[in-house]
């Protein structure tokens, strides 16, 4: 069959059924075209099932578009759409294929052997052929792999020089030309030896030139095969094989070898199992991976620190070093054995989280114990070793559906350390109080004249449960903890970490607890804005209104604020600046927003931002302000103004962009944050 023998058809688009019809059909064809481009050093066994594998994964996963505009093509080389889609799948792959591995680079699919189809046992390979065949195969293995392309497209396929460049063009050939080039030296007798026997292979409409006389060292062919007759020979005939055994010696030894390693690998199976130092006392932990004498010492329940409850009311600092160790699971040894092991080698079964910039590590000696109990379906247990709070959490039935959580909290003290998360399930919080907490409340932030309501606790410090808002799939209301701890009430969020981050109010340089009626309104406006920041290691956010503006036509006097988040490890703070219009049930407008920048911190307290704003009746205007010791504020771009004082004010077009900065009283220029 060639392509002559095919009804032309336009070049459109292939469908997966057009395709697999097409493979189907030509089956056989398809894969004695691999079989001949790819490289005759793989060996006949390799090759045959690489062929067999390329064809089978040349079908598309989708529907395949064609070119918008089909080129003119001449009658021999029309083909129908779906056969050539596959044939050049095939010629893409097995041109792959017979590319060198790279030592540092990552192979291809079609380099690799392939996953299927597999024979074990036995070698296949076609039937042998005669003088003919193996000269043509001779021929082959001197050919680079797009010169065997355009050989096969020349003779077994009828293809034309014009055909066969486009062919190996689209199956990804890197100089078509020059595999052309290649035959051309062939056919013109500059490649001596078995070139002759198969010079008749020059294609349709193509004279061979007259060959030299046969070499006496060249065995006379047994017959003169032309055209395609020869490539379509019982030798190159992937699908008709012969089968003999492999290496039977080599077998028997590679089996003997492997049933030694798996009976290896039952025997330590069996003895990590065995209870005493193996896997059974340790829980969800992985296996010991050293012995080493410190390391086994902060593993050591024996030795875990302990710090008595007549400590915190004498010491100097308030963190939680004081903390004494509560809960009624205190002294329960495997417990907190099972703990300690699976915090150094957490196993594949366990559920580990850690805020960003936390180092999950094992502890560097025996860590303090804050609390070890029972609480709701699930026994906690929390550990602090100077740099980290961690929380150890399995069911109260056996020990599969462990978890650990790592978070930051070096540098904690005083309303810093005033509670740690013990769990979180149903949508619902529970918190453990620092000893010194004297009362605890919760406060809803969207609701700032409603008084925070009771919250209870248990003799070890636990809190009941109550509504988390980082759990909450939409911001209906923002539950936060206020605790009392004897100098004044203190506002803790929970931000979806073990530490609730402390909620300020004020400038930079004298934040106060975000407890004050002036506080409590704006926090209630701006409060559904901390999802962005769930998650992040933030040990405090600071909301700051740096700045009130009287908006044009009438509208009311609006507010701008500041709200900064810090974390715990110092780095990835996020900045968020805020629009506040007149009404005050309205929520707060995100207006800019940055990270790891020191606007509106201690080390740069200034703040610049900007936003397009319509007033009531329609009008567009690009409001801006800055903090107070802003001189002048200048917009350019879509819009060109510029106002004395921190805030300003410019006409605009609805969708307009500019560029704000401002000069500040010393002259310094600053720019707006992005």
């Amino acid at each position: 069959m060639s392509t002559q023998d095919l009804v032309p058809s336009p070049v459109g688009p292939v469908d997966v059924e057009q395709a697999e019809a097409a493979l189907v059909e030509r089956y056989p064809r398809l894969v004695r075209i691999a079989y001949l481009v790819l490289p005759p050093a793989m060996g006949r066994n390799r090759r045959v099932l690489t062929a067999h594998a390329l064809v089978q994964r040349a079908l598309p996963r989708r529907r395949v578009p064609g070119p918008a505009v089909p080129e003119a093509r001449r009658p021999e080389d029309a083909v129908d759409p779906g056969y050539a889609y596959v044939r050049g799948e095939v010629l893409r792959q097995a041109l792959v294929a017979g590319l060198p591995l790279r030592r540092f680079a990552v192979p291809r699919r079609a380099q690799l052997p392939p996953l299927l189809p597999q024979v074990w046992g036995l070698r296949l390979f076609p039937r042998a052929g005669g003088a003919d065949e193996l000269a043509l195969d001779q021929l082959l293995a001197g050919l680079s792999a797009p010169a065997r392309a355009a050989y096969v497209l020349r003779g077994l396929e009828r293809q034309g020089d014009a055909e066969v460049l486009r062919v190996l063009a689209a199956a990804g050939a890197a100089d078509p030309e020059s595999a052309l080039a290649e035959l051309a030296a062939l056919e013109e007798g500059e490649v001596p030896g078995p070139a002759e026997r198969v010079a008749a292979q020059a294609g349709p409409g193509r004279t061979p030139a007259p060959s030299a006389a046969p070499s006496p060292a060249a065995p006379a062919p047994a017959s003169r095969l032309g055209g395609a007759s020869l490539l379509e020979s019982p030798e190159f005939d992937p699908c008709t094989l012969q089968a003999r055994p492999g290496d039977l010696l080599r077998r028997r030894q590679h089996g003997r070898a492997v049933l030694v390693g798996v009976v290896a690998l039952l025997v330590c199976g069996a003895l990590l199992g065995l209870p005493g130092d193996g896997w059974g006392r340790n829980g969800a932990a992985a296996p010991s991976y050293a012995r080493n004498p410190a390391a086994e010492a902060a593993l050591d329940p024996a030795k875990v620190r302990r710090v008595a409850p007549a400590v915190w009311p004498g010491a100097v600092r308030r963190d939680f070093s004081v903390w004494p160790a509560r809960g009624e699971l205190t002294g329960d040894a495997p417990l907190l054995r099972r703990a300690l092991a699976v915090w150094a080698r957490p196993g594949g079964a366990v559920e580990s989280s850690a805020t960003p910039g936390t180092p999950v590590g094992p502890p560097m000696g025996p860590p303090q114990l804050l609390f070890a109990g029972r609480v709701d379906a699930a026994r906690v247990v929390l550990f602090h070793d100077g740099l980290r709070i961690v929380r150890y959490a399995e069911p109260v039935e056996g020990t599969a559906g462990a978890a650990l959580d790592f978070a930051r909290a070096d540098g904690a003290e005083g309303p810093g350390a005033s509670a740690v998360v013990v769990t979180r399930a149903a949508g619902n919080v529970r918190y453990l109080t620092a000893p010194w907490v004297t009362g605890t409340a919760v406060r809803d932030l969207l609701m700032p004249g409603k008084e925070p309501w009771a919250l209870g606790r248990d003799a070890h410090g636990v809190t009941d449960a109550v509504p988390s808002p980082a759990l909450a799939k939409e911001c209906a209301r923002w539950n936060t903890l206020q605790v009392a701890d004897g100098s004044g009430g203190r506002l803790l969020g929970d931000l979806g970490e073990l530490v609730p981050a402390r909620l300020l109010w004020g400038p930079p340089g004298a934040p106060v607890d975000a407890t004050g009626r002036e506080a409590r309104a704006v926090w209630a406006r701006t409060a559904c804005q901390l999802t962005t920041v769930l998650g992040q290691g933030v040990g405090s956010v600071r909301a700051w209104r740096f700045a009130r503006q009287s908006l044009p036509e009438g509208a009311g006097r609006a507010a701008w604020v500041c709200t900064r988040a810090e974390t715990w490890r110092g780095t990835g703070s996020r900045v968020l600046a805020q629009f506040l219009p007149p009404d005050p049930k309205v929520p707060a407008a995100s207006a800019a927003r940055a990270q790891d920048v020191p606007a509106c911190g201690v080390r740069e307290p200034r703040v610049l931002a900007g936003a397009l704003w319509q007033a009531p009746a329609g009008g567009w205007y690009v409001l801006a302000a800055g903090g107070p010791d802003v001189a002048s504020v200048r917009v350019e771009g879509g819009v060109t103004a510029r106002a004395e004082g921190p805030v300003l004010a410019a006409r605009a077009e609805g969708g307009a962009r500019a560029e704000l900065s401002a000069t500040l009283e010393d002259g310094r220029r600053m720019p707006a944050l992005r």
